[in-house]
């Protein structure tokens, strides 16, 4: 696979995921609370990615137990504890400071690249990090709304990136031992069982027969999860670590624009420059 397509799919997985608040507004419109959309997100993307593999790609269900701590750290820590630590963070902050705080994630994973792989940390890269974190910044609405933070909230904010960029690293291992295909099964393997730990099925119950309910769990599933795992990891085997977290910056940037699309949100001066900067952010490393 060449580069190119890796950045590729890197920007498919970034742009899938900034479609999760579609899904999510929609779900919660119909009461579906934020853990138990949890749930949904990680175990029926298990499901799915089961029935899915057992008909196609019965393969990915082979691997060797000394791996286990790679797919048992990708599920538990990178993709549930994201969750836990991201969904805290904003009942102590504000959403812009809980999104901002997010994407730190791109400077935690150049800094862990740097000392697992001594990938190099060049001028181009901190320029395109420092660049894109700006726009994130900026995308996020921090110059037109209130802030409001704590000490806990900024801890979990942290942890969150800090999750979020631990995906890369623990992706990095195993695809050195299995394609993109058995890294994703295995790591929602054990997040999807580990979310069931938040299910609330006393509250999910009454929305189920609604048909809002559904074409929300399949837009989280499908749309916002499955599909950008998939993409994002497809395009590790190419792309260096830290390159592909900070191009993965384009999901904020995709989610204002689904705001402004789909729910009338206003596009202001402020987050046009933030998109401008995110994708300046892009071009300088697709240069490197």
């Amino acid at each position: 696979m060449s580069k190119r397509l890796g950045y590729s799919y890197v920007i498919l997985g970034a742009a899938c995921w900034g479609l999760i608040g579609v899904f999510n507004r929609l779900l919660g419109e119909v009461g579906v609370s934020v853990w138990n959309r949890v749930t949904i997100r990680n175990f029926l993307s298990l499901v799915l990615m089961t029935a899915v593999f057992a008909l196609f790609k019965r393969g990915v269900f082979r691997i060797k137990l000394r791996h286990l701590p790679i797919f048992v750290g990708a599920g538990l820590f990178s993709v549930l504890g994201l969750a836990v630590t991201y969904f805290n963070c904003q009942m102590h902050c504000s959403l812009a400071v809980a999104g901002i705080l997010l994407y730190l994630a791109p400077s935690f994973v150049v800094l862990m690249s740097a000392l697992f792989w001594k990938a190099p940390i060049t001028k181009r890269k901190v320029m395109a990090l420092v660049v894109s974190f700006l726009g994130c910044v900026l995308v996020s609405g921090i110059m037109s709304g209130a802030l409001t933070v704590s000490v806990t909230g900024l801890l979990l904010g942290i942890g969150a990136g800090f999750c979020y960029a631990t995906y890369t690293i623990f992706a990095h291992y195993g695809l050195e031992h299995y394609d993109s295909l058995t890294m994703i099964y295995w790591t929602f393997f054990f997040a999807g069982l580990g979310s069931l730990a938040f299910l609330n099925w006393g509250e999910l119950a009454p929305a189920l027969p609604l048909g809002t309910t559904w074409i929300g769990m399949a837009g989280l599933v499908v749309i916002a999860t499955v599909l950008p795992y998939l993409f994002y990891t497809k395009g590790l085997e190419v792309v260096e670590s830290g390159k592909a977290s900070i191009i993965a910056n384009v999901e904020p940037v995709v989610a204002a624009l689904t705001g402004v699309v789909f729910f009338h949100e206003v596009l202001n001066v402020w987050t046009v420059l933030g998109i401008v900067c995110v994708l300046g952010g892009v071009v300088l490393l697709a240069k490197e």
